[in-house]
């Protein structure tokens, strides 16, 4: 029969410690997953919700809302930032974003109008931008923070970039406002896709996936799992342990 030592009150009151922190944390990982499957089940009905105004979902006080945007006005045609490094069905690209100036606003809008693969045998020439309208044009898409960055190793070559269309490593509207030398709005209009259009557009929400926070929770309940094994495995007496051992 298995043995154990009796511990010390600090050693139990840190492994109950260290067993309640895990599993709080294990739980509202759990709640946090939860939450993204709302979030997640919002994004992907937002492009078949009605439009709203751009005023109206600046408005809209709900996180991770996804408000579906019409909104009519300018491209700043001469201008696009590439953001590079993107991946569609095995495909190396860029996410092409060109500002849009809308109708009664003094402020520009990031319009991502999707997807092109770049050129060449070995996928390492930027591609052609198909034209930009240069007429007054109506839009509509999902209003939406802009692309989480990765490790920004390197700093982002929008610095560096002299002619256009620029290439970028992450959009950060604070930094391209201050490209463009004017305001520019906190998110950026996802446009809906269009079977006529050279660029894919297929969207997903920007935010940590329900599966990652998933994996999280079960990390913080294997650390309370192994915590209590540890706790038995340092408190249990040998067999070989003499009787006078085994009562200290």
């Amino acid at each position: 029969m298995m043995r154990f030592r009796r511990p010390s009150v600090f050693a139990v009151l840190l492994t109950l410690c260290g067993v309640a922190l895990f599993c709080v944390l294990g739980a509202w990982q759990l709640r946090r997953a939860a939450y993204k499957e709302i979030v997640f089940a919002r994004f992907h009905h937002a492009a078949d919700a009605p439009f709203v105004s751009l005023a109206g979902a600046l408005a809209e006080q709900r996180p991770y809302a996804y408000p579906h945007v019409k909104v009519t006005g300018l491209f700043e045609g001469d201008k696009a930032y590439l953001l590079d490094n993107q991946m569609r069905s095995g495909r190396l690209g860029v996410m092409v974003f060109v500002p849009f100036e809308p109708e009664g606003s003094s402020r520009l809008l990031l319009v991502d109008l999707g997807f092109l693969a770049k050129m060449g045998p070995d996928a390492t020439m930027l591609p052609d931008l198909p034209p930009i309208p240069e007429h007054v044009v109506t839009l509509t898409g999902i209003y939406a923070p802009p692309p989480l960055p990765g490790l920004k190793l390197g700093g982002n070559p929008l610095l560096r970039e002299k002619a256009w269309p620029k290439l970028v490593t992450w959009i950060d509207p604070r930094e391209i406002a201050a490209d463009l030398h004017a305001a520019v709005y906190p998110h950026v209009l996802l446009s809906d896709p269009d079977p006529r259009s050279a660029y894919i557009r297929s969207w997903t929400a920007n935010v940590m996936p329900p599966e990652r926070h998933r994996a999280y929770a079960l990390q913080w309940f294997s650390f309370a799992i192994a915590a209590i094994v540890m706790f038995l495995v340092l408190h249990r007496v040998k067999r070989d342990a003499a009787p006078d051992d085994e009562q200290e």
